[in-house]
């Protein structure tokens, strides 16, 4: 068990921190829609009602949104541009490694790797196909818990009737809320990026080793 611990021990503080994060998210979000909720007169929701609520479901996809689409841009991107200095790069002059491809496959290599056409050609691209895949899913998700949210709003301060999520699509209230999101993680990609040229982390995968050049461009 204490093997299986070290060797999963990242993942498992990353998931620990999600679970915890997201769940005083959800008691605070709730404090806040029955506040939003008392100062219309309204009862107050349970908290497992507020969990299906557009308030807490907006709040979450609308964050998985631009950090899954951050991320496959980031996979997809490295794969095709280069930045000089960066360990986030791959080498300036790398075109293709010759361990992509199935004639290099050894007894380890995963079952697709090792096989031609269509399923080889899906799993060379799985990991950007799968984030962005789920930022899709986050989008649409986001779309409908903004739409509910909305109406839920609009009802309570004016009774308007409900719109539909094709509806709230157009709104530049929808396009706020995803690019306020969108704007911020490609800052952070970009100053990890260019900080990375000059700047170091002593262990860090992310970082250059100590002693190498500010010049030296991926690992």
């Amino acid at each position: 068990m204490r093997r299986w611990l070290w060797f999963n021990a990242l993942a498992l503080v990353m998931f620990s921190a999600f679970l915890l994060f997201i769940v005083l998210q959800s008691v605070f979000g709730w404090h806040v829609r029955n506040e939003e909720l008392a100062q219309y007169g309204h009862p107050a929701d349970s908290y497992w009602t507020y969990l299906g609520t557009g308030h807490f479901v907006e709040a979450v996809f609308e964050n998985w949104e631009s950090e899954f689409l951050q991320m496959g841009s980031y996979v997809l991107l490295t794969a095709y541009l280069v930045q000089r200095g960066s360990p986030e790069s791959k080498p300036l002059h790398q075109t293709n490694r010759a361990e992509d491809y199935p004639d290099q496959a050894g007894p380890n290599s995963p079952a697709l790797a090792k096989k031609g056409g269509l399923p080889y050609l899906l799993y060379r691209n799985s990991l950007s196909i799968a984030l962005l895949g789920l930022f899709l899913l986050s989008f649409v998700f986001h779309l409908l818990g903004g739409t509910a949210e909305y109406n839920e709003q609009q009802a309570l301060e004016s009774g308007a009737p409900p719109i539909s999520a094709l509806t709230f699509l157009t709104t530049s209230d929808f396009w706020f809320q995803s690019m306020q999101n969108w704007q911020s993680e490609f800052l952070a990609v970009g100053a990890l990026i260019t900080l990375s040229i000059v700047l170091r982390q002593h262990g860090s995968p992310q970082s250059k080793p100590v002693v190498k050049s500010h010049a030296h461009t991926g690992e």
